[in-house]
């Protein structure tokens, strides 16, 4: 098994956490600083700064979160306001993708670290939709823009679906998830986002959940995200 997988399947660190890791020389294999694309035996004792870890059985844990502005998604606890410590959850657990700051909404936190892999692989086109309000009245040119691409950091964005709710506010289904993305589509067509929020993530819908408040995914959300990332 590759490093990365193994390391992610101990519910511990997500791949890119790992990845990142390993360059710096945190991981080792029996002893020896390991490098991107090693393989892990069974015999083998992998440890991660200097502690050893294993793949044990654990209870896989899907959460869904309605984040509040200012919480920061990641799994650092020595940043203020991560998410980690804000949800509070009593084993380990990380985010599926990022939020920005100054957004909210639905975000997904797991421990299980192949469900991660397949979510953040954009090629897989999965739908996140969001509720956006911008300083000025949206246009229908300024929607087909959008939905037609915008030109953000050296590339044309993908397709998407938007649609207006109100004068100010409009609604964005996107497959892909570039760094700032809505907001820096809405810059350059001389828009500010005021107030950004996530609402669906594919099948998974926040169903009422109060900002702050998070909850377990359901039996039957969690069967269809699993049949849909598997198709």
């Amino acid at each position: 098994m590759r490093i990365n997988k193994y390391i992610s399947e101990t519910g511990l660190y997500p791949r890119r956490e790992t990845d990142r890791m390993i360059s710096a020389g945190r991981i080792t294999i029996n002893g020896r600083v390991c490098e991107k694309g090693d393989n892990v035996e069974p015999e083998d004792i992998v440890a991660v700064d200097g502690a050893p870890i294993t793949i044990a059985e654990r209870e896989p844990v899907y959460l869904v979160l309605n984040k509040p502005i200012g919480i920061t998604c990641t799994s650092a606890r020595q940043v203020e306001g991560n998410i980690i410590d804000f949800v509070g959850y009593p084993s380990r657990i990380f985010a599926v993708g990022r939020l920005d700051k100054p957004s909210e909404g639905l975000i997904l936190l797991t421990n299980d670290g192949g469900i991660v892999n397949q979510m953040m692989r954009s090629e897989n086109g999965h739908e996140k939709e969001y509720v956006v309000t911008v300083d000025k009245p949206v246009t229908e040119d300024f929607l087909e823009k959008m939905a037609g691409g915008v030109e953000i950091l050296g590339t044309r964005t993908k397709l998407c679906v938007t649609y207006k709710i109100s004068k100010t506010q409009f609604g964005i289904i996107l497959t892909q998830g570039l760094n700032l993305q809505i907001r820096r589509m809405c810059k350059e067509l001389g828009y500010r986002v005021l107030r950004l929020e996530r609402i669906r993530i594919m099948n998974i819908t926040l169903n009422g959940l109060e900002r702050g408040q998070w909850r377990h995914l359901g039996n039957d959300e969690l069967s269809e995200l699993l049949d849909r990332l598997n198709d």
